[in-house]
């Protein structure tokens, strides 16, 4: 083996195409660098404009991607390596390919989908596939969540967009119900008294629409009243354990029975 011919061969490549390489390397490196620099800077647009923050996002991920693609394809014309094969290759993977991103694209239409009609935004309570969570990023093939016991699910906007989604952020305003169930002995009139001064009194319960207090079933083991009240959606929960916790410690104090499930055996001897 001729070793010095080996040298040189190898002192050739390094002082030629070993040269755009590692400045190749460079570039990319400063250039992604600079791209995701722009694109922190596009999504904190929307914090001092007020801009929506969902679209942001999406626009500054989408530009980040697409101009990474376009360094990187700029970098393989400069190190010299011929594009007409990648092509081919390109157009002979094209069928495999689709059938293996069929999925990914019916996300990707799903992300354009619900970017456009927007049924929630980025910091809404929603409910969708089975989840409940704040929604805390909306990308182009998926929708990320933090349910509330700060668990991060990931949803396909695929089946987002086909879906039906509970938007609990989209009003202002939500209501709280509970059915109260009494004993056929308690006096139900006094029942609807308390509970009309427990709401009355809380400070979170909006007075218009003004609450709804009535009897609504003849159930099997008891009498069933039915609450329902008006209030800001941020209050909700704190409305609906309030309720529960002040209802009970009043029927106690008042001598309300809350019945347990009864059943009557008649033994009949031939």
């Amino acid at each position: 083996m001729d070793w010095q011919a080996l040298l040189n061969s190898v002192i050739h490549w390094a002082t030629t195409a070993g040269v755009k390489i590692v400045i190749a390397l460079l570039i990319m490196i400063v250039s992604f660098k600079i791209i995701n620099l722009i694109g922190r800077r596009i999504e904190k647009t929307s914090e001092k404009k007020h801009a929506d923050k969902t679209i942001m996002r999406t626009v500054a991920y989408i530009f980040k991607l697409g101009m990474k693609i376009i360094v990187a394809i700029c970098l393989v014309g400069y190190v010299g390596i011929d594009t007409s094969g990648l092509t081919a290759l390109v157009a002979s993977l094209g069928v495999c390919v689709g059938l293996a991103v069929n999925g990914a694209l019916s996300n990707l239409a799903g992300g354009v989908l619900i970017i456009l009609t927007r049924p929630f935004r980025i910091d809404d309570f929603i409910e969708a596939q089975g989840f409940s969570g704040t929604v805390e990023d909306i990308h182009i093939t998926n929708t990320k969540l933090r349910t509330a016991d700060n668990k991060v699910v990931f949803i396909p906007n695929g089946a987002l967009s086909s879906g039906s989604v509970v938007n609990y952020s989209l009003k202002d305003t939500r209501r709280v119900d509970e059915v109260f169930s009494i004993s056929y002995a308690a006096d139900f009139n006094k029942a609807k008294r308390i509970l009309s001064e427990i709401v009355e009194a809380h400070p979170l319960v909006l007075k218009d629409p003004a609450p709804f207090i009535r009897v609504s079933e003849h159930a099997a083991s008891s009498i069933n009243i039915t609450l329902r009240v008006w209030v800001n959606s941020g209050d909700y929960w704190t409305v609906k354990f309030d309720v529960l916790e002040a209802v009970k410690e009043r029927f106690d104090a008042e001598g309300i029975e809350i019945p347990f499930n009864q059943m009557d055996v008649h033994i009949k001897n031939d």
